[in-house]
């Protein structure tokens, strides 16, 4: 009977546990690009990492627009280090049409997002939660 209860203490537990959503999901607004268009990218639970799919275009006027990039993952195998941050994963730049190795440092309501290939590194800025 002990057996018993400890398995259904721990599968409730585990239950929980798997309900709590990373801190770093949600949709996000991007900083404008080369371009001055920038987007709302959605970052959900991939499995065991982390990825973000761009869900709407804007212009540099704040407009929204049809981008042939809508519906494409900009984020994907990202992992939480711990501590706000996320690496391992790669960051698509549409402006630059460039993937990178991402690191993502994720501070309350703000995600910094730096990408880099072969040891240069640019910044994809400060980007802020929607509400």
């Amino acid at each position: 009977m002990k057996t018993i209860l400890t398995a259904i203490a721990l599968s409730a537990a585990m239950g929980t546990a798997a309900l709590a959503a990373d801190p770093i999901v949600g949709t996000w607004q991007t900083i404008k690009d080369d371009n001055g268009n920038s987007g709302q990218i959605k970052v959900v639970e991939c499995g065991a990492a982390i990825c973000g799919t761009l869900v709407q275009s804007f212009d540099s006027a704040g407009k929204p627009f049809a981008s042939k990039n809508k519906g494409r993952k900009l984020i994907w195998d990202m992992k939480n280090q711990g501590g706000g941050k996320y690496a391992g994963g790669k960051v698509f730049s549409p402006d630059r049409d460039k993937t990178y190795n991402g690191q993502l440092v994720l501070s309350g309501n703000t995600l910094d997002v730096k990408g880099c290939v072969l040891g240069i590194c640019r910044s994809g800025g400060k980007w802020s939660r929607v509400k």
